[in-house]
């Protein structure tokens, strides 16, 4: 039976991210070989090929690109008539194949190849820059600082700055240029006003000491007052551990270093001493052995809570609407205003009214005569 040799590759495909599996020569039994073109090289235009076992086995074999095989395969008739013409000449589509030596069939292959090659290279590169501009995406890497935006009203600016340094640290971000870029992603408010100034002053080529320099002497504080009130912070009402996570967070935002007993001790001056008979001092180690109590405590206050809006007196003064009387007894319908102005009221009952007139009284009889009479 007759048979020819097929050499399937895979190759890039116009778009250069996708693989397109290619025929890319054809060799008789007696060791002609010719080439198909970059036109017709697509696998999936050779119908008759992709019947056969081979093709199912090729297409399993050559999954990544550059991967090359030849195969043998038995022709059908129909895969005859595709490849040879009436006359025993090799063709596809009614268009006669090149013929090409062995040597110059590899080198027509490699002419391709370093357009593979380079494509290759060319991905490569793409991807490493890629990966240069994701570490560069400052935009990225600020969402996964775990520290919060300075607005200028941070109890500790120069704490906040080193815990953006060791942030800094962590990503491996060691140019001058990237901690100030990145700084920009944290400054919010009055602190992205400073930004923009000290941008403009020094650069962003300037050395990140120069920066942190003029970040302190204008941002930290020399006065007493975020510390008198870290500690003069008080509970007042509402949750204990709300109260508590508040304080520690005020102190630690003061002083970062601070001990685990000073800082129970602190939180607990500010609780009201009818909680604080309830939790055992000898207990409490750590602030957390604090909050778990506190936690524990906290139905006391709910209750409180509610006993006071319970017996929260109404200051409210309502008065009660009272109907008229008179338009009742005279069925002239429900009506609510004073007696003694009802239209329908006894005319007899409605004697002397008063009428003040320049601050005097006077005493005025109404007649209910016909004056005409």
């Amino acid at each position: 039976m007759e048979k020819l040799k097929f050499t399937f590759k895979m190759l890039a495909a116009s778009d250069g991210k996708s693989n397109v599996l290619c025929v890319t020569r054809i060799t008789t039994t007696d060791g002609n070989t010719f080439k198909i073109p970059n036109e017709y090289s697509n696998a999936l235009l050779h119908v008759e090929l992709l019947k056969t076992a081979a093709y199912t086995k090729i297409k399993k074999t050559c999954s990544q690109r550059g991967q090359t095989r030849r195969v043998w395969v038995s022709l059908t008739k129909e895969m005859r008539n595709t490849y040879f013409d009436e006359d025993g000449n090799i063709q596809f589509e009614s268009v006669y194949l090149e013929e090409v030596s062995e040597e110059s069939s590899d080198t027509t292959t490699s002419t391709s190849a370093p357009e593979h090659s380079l494509e290759k290279l060319l991905e490569k590169i793409l991807k490493k820059n890629q990966e240069n501009s994701g570490e560069r995406n400052v935009g990225k890497l600020a969402t996964e600082f775990t520290i919060g935006k300075f607005d200028g009203k941070n109890a500790n600016a120069e704490q906040w700055l080193r815990s953006f340094e060791k942030e800094c640290e962590r990503f491996e971000i060691d140019e001058n240029c990237n901690k100030i870029e990145i700084l920009k992603s944290f400054m919010e408010k009055v602190a992205a006003d400073w930004y923009d100034c000290t941008l403009l002053k020094l650069t962003i080529t300037a050395e990140w000491n120069d920066w942190r320099e003029n970040f302190c002497k204008t941002f930290s504080c020399k006065g007493w007052s975020p510390i008198k009130y870290a500690i003069a912070f008080r509970y007042q009402a509402g949750s204990l551990l709300e109260y508590s996570m508040k304080k520690e967070k005020l102190l630690l935002q003061v002083r970062k270093t601070m001990d685990s007993d000073t800082l129970v001790d602190l939180i607990a001056m500010g609780l009201p001493n009818s909680i604080l008979d309830k939790i055992d001092r000898e207990k409490i180690v750590k602030s957390e052995d604090l909050h778990n109590e506190l936690n524990k405590l906290e139905h006391l206050t709910m209750k409180k809570n509610s006993e006071v809006k319970k017996f929260k007196p109404d200051f409210k003064g309502k008065t009660e609407k009272i109907p008229c009387k008179i338009c009742k007894d005279n069925n002239k319908g429900t009506r609510f205003h004073p007696e003694m102005e009802c239209w329908f009221r006894d005319p007899e009952k409605k004697g002397n009214k008063l009428r003040q007139v320049n601050n005097l009284t006077l005493d005025v009889e109404l007649s209910t005569d016909d004056t005409k009479n």
